[in-house]
């Protein structure tokens, strides 16, 4: 059995963790509503470019197509943007996008490209031995729409170049504060809502043509995809520390209070044994 002086030791690192994982816990918890408000910002902004995009191939006859970005075409090569944090503490959101990506790739039947946004997603790619076109590391808690540029540029690159036919896209999306949803989305080609294709395309006019602007719009659209998926991933990066860092700070308060019931105990048994054995000696001294 361990002695008081080990019990009290072990008392004081579980509080020093505690206070180190509750200020882990404020810390995200203060940046979380900054990314929660940035995520649901960016969903209103997503929202109004799919419906712009959706107008404006409303203006063009299925026979004028010219967008390469549209096109459907036979996968030989499948592409893949796995965007994860870059450090963990997070509970079980980095396993659960790592097992989204892997689940992924098992179930394609042609070769899987990464992208990795995220050091966890580059790690788990290199580990895999998979070929990696491009990644980025090292994001801000604030990104903006520029740091994701180069990895929509590759996307579009490859796509156009014909070195991967299709591309995907795994990160996590904020559902609330307890919730980080793993979901998979097609990127490229572009999906388009058929409905807002049917319903919205009358009613407006495109300078120098609604080709012409869906050249530039298409690619604006992947990237604002793209980017939203960041600001999802960043929102749910936070709130999942914040609640990994309370429940480890709970469990610390937890263990402290086992402790110290434990080297009360053991105190308490020492102190009688010590009554016992001086009653003992007073008893064998009196006879």
């Amino acid at each position: 059995m361990p002695s008081v002086r080990q019990i009290s030791r072990r008392i004081r690192s579980v509080q020093n963790t505690a206070k180190i994982t509750k200020a882990m816990s404020m810390i995200a918890a203060s940046k979380l509503r900054r990314s929660q408000d940035a995520a649901t910002q960016g969903r209103s902004y997503a929202e109004s470019m799919a419906n712009m995009v959706s107008n404006v191939i409303g203006q063009i006859q299925s026979d004028e197509f010219s967008q390469v970005l549209l096109q459907n075409r036979e996968v030989q090569n499948r592409g893949l943007v796995l965007i994860t944090p870059d450090r963990g503490l997070t509970g079980g959101l980095n396993a659960n996008l790592i097992r989204a990506a892997s689940d992924f790739i098992e179930s394609s039947d042609t070769p899987v490209k990464v992208i990795a946004v995220g050091k966890k997603g580059l790690d788990f790619s290199r580990r895999n031995t998979l070929e990696v076109i491009d990644d980025v590391v090292g994001l801000t808690d604030r990104p903006i729409p520029s740091d994701t540029y180069n990895v929509s540029n590759a996307m579009v690159e490859s796509f156009e170049n014909s070195r991967v036919d299709s591309f995907h896209i795994i990160y996590a999306q904020f559902v609330n504060t307890t919730v980080q949803k793993a979901v998979t989305e097609q990127l490229i080609p572009v999906l388009v809502d058929e409905d807002g294709v049917k319903g919205e395309g009358a009613g407006y006019i495109y300078e120098p043509s609604a080709d012409g602007v869906l050249s530039e719009l298409l690619p604006r659209y992947v990237r604002t995809l793209l980017y939203h998926a960041v600001l999802e991933g960043n929102a749910s990066e936070q709130s999942a520390r914040m609640v990994a860092m309370n429940q480890a700070t709970d469990n610390a308060n937890a263990m402290v209070d086992d402790l110290t019931l434990l080297m009360n105990k053991i105190r308490q048994e020492t102190i009688t044994k010590e009554l016992l054995d001086i009653v003992g000696g007073v008893a064998a001294l009196e006879n």
